[in-house]
């Protein structure tokens, strides 16, 4: 597995690969040393983030791989398809997945997304568009949804 950083003004990211494979992105509070090079593969996910930041990027083209349960897949898979500058409820998704019931097991299910932003679990909000639950922070939450919307 190799780790490697991207910086957004106040996001820190710390991207893990694999195999050609995004296996993960956790959102820290600094950048430590990590020895290696850095490949073509993570060059691509370096791309696509530093133009998504720019609002440049609306889908991205990785490769990724997440581990779940199927609740969770199906909850990722709606997660995938929320466009770019758009946001659904928690009850919404659950809704999408055939459970109107599942609400927090669908805040659940995001909380257990490996690959933030890619997989945009920050474009689910509570009800009445209210910024609830997120692994970066609210503060990155609203900065990821303002850049969406062209804002910033």
């Amino acid at each position: 597995m190799n780790v490697f950083f991207f910086e957004f003004e106040n996001i820190i990211l710390e991207i893990s690969t694999e195999n050609d494979k995004l296996r993960g992105i956790n959102f820290v509070n600094s950048i430590y040393e990590k020895k290696g090079f850095i490949n073509k593969f993570e060059l691509k996910v370096l791309k696509e983030l530093k133009e998504y930041f720019e609002g440049k990027r609306k889908k991205f083209s990785i490769n990724y791989e997440l581990q779940g349960t199927e609740f969770q897949k199906k909850v990722w898979k709606v997660l995938e398809n929320i466009p770019y500058g758009e946001h659904l409820s928690y009850g919404e998704v659950a809704e999408k997945i055939g459970n109107s019931k599942a609400s927090r097991a669908v805040g659940m299910a995001c909380n257990k997304n490996k690959i933030p932003i890619i997989v945009p679990c920050h474009r689910v909000v509570g009800k009445n568009g209210k910024l609830v639950g997120f692994a970066g922070g609210l503060a990155v939450k609203e900065t990821l949804l303002t850049l969406e919307k062209g804002e910033k």
